[in-house]
């Protein structure tokens, strides 16, 4: 099948700057003999209009050059588009790209993405807001939300905003509702997951798969301040097994478990992200999962 590309570059996205990356993509592209256009993001983070093109020009690739945040918005409005999706990893996490064992090297995501082999991935939506790895309300969204309004980004400058926030920390309220069990919590954050990390390789959900038509949920609950780096820095390990919720709610520090919905009551107006990006919050979020959303471009 005749392949055409079509690049869509966040200019502001990360911390380096885009014009060696676009000479590389159009030097790379160009030797591979496949037509190609590049065009730039825009802020109103519309590609409505891409649709049209994409049918009548008989684009077969969408390729996003950008973070987290980026990818968010292409494959929310594409994703019903007859197109693969791909990735060259250029945002301050990374988290999608990550998880899907995308190249961090332009390079070398450019030379995946050549060879043109893609899987299905799920996504889910937040009351009907798209999110395609990652969302929470709490503690981690607050983080995401000063994370945000920094000119420097990269993983210091998220570890900064994370150390700062964890001594102003204080749980939240929350009723959960899974299938037929109910339970309130006192939690810093929970976090509704489809891929296994945050970004920069910060595992939040060890057992999430792109693609097991499941939500990965972290919730975690109120504990002395001494105690929870320790217990996140389990959870990120790993050392935290897949649980039994009837049986865990009151004994553990942080909860973690699998199902295809979820419903939770934001009793104390947590605040709230999508992929990273800071919302305007809800008093409820009602989560749900897209089985095989989109194709995307892995190893």
């Amino acid at each position: 099948m005749n392949r055409k590309l079509l690049y869509l570059i966040n200019p502001i996205s990360g911390t380096g700057k885009k014009d060696a990356l676009k000479k590389l993509i159009e030097q790379e592209t160009s030797e591979q003999n496949i037509p190609f256009e590049i065009i730039y993001t825009n802020a109103a983070a519309n590609y409505n209009f891409l649709k049209e093109k994409i049918t009548t020009e008989n684009i077969t690739d969408v390729i996003m050059v950008g973070g987290d945040g980026t990818i968010n918005q292409i494959v929310s409005s594409l994703r019903n588009m007859p197109v693969k999706f791909g990735i060259i990893p250029v945002g301050s996490g990374n988290g999608l790209a990550g998880a899907a064992q995308i190249p961090m090297k332009p390079k070398d995501a450019l030379q995946l993405i050549f060879k043109g082999t893609s899987k299905k991935v799920d996504a889910f939506l937040i009351n009907e807001q798209f999110s395609c790895m990652l969302s929470g309300v709490g503690f981690d969204a607050k983080v995401a939300y000063e994370f945000s309004t920094k000119a420097s980004r990269g993983l210091l400058t998220y570890t900064t905003q994370s150390l700062i926030h964890f001594f102003k920390a204080q749980p939240y309220q929350f009723e959960v509702t899974i299938e037929n069990f109910s339970f309130f919590t006192d939690a810093f954050f929970i976090s509704i997951a489809n891929s296994n990390q945050f970004g920069n390789n910060l595992t939040i959900a060890p057992e999430a798969s792109l693609n097991d038509g499941l939500l990965d949920i972290v919730i975690v609950q109120k504990m002395n301040k001494a105690k929870l780096p320790f217990a996140i820095l389990k959870q990120i390990r790993g050392n935290n097994k897949l649980q039994e919720l009837v049986e865990e709610v009151t004994k553990k520090n942080i909860l973690y478990f699998q199902t295809p919905a979820i419903k939770i009551k934001n009793l104390k107006h947590a605040p709230f992200h999508i992929d990273g990006e800071p919302k305007e919050t809800f008093d409820e979020f009602e989560v749900t999962i897209i089985n095989d959303c989109f194709d995307l471009i892995q190893p």
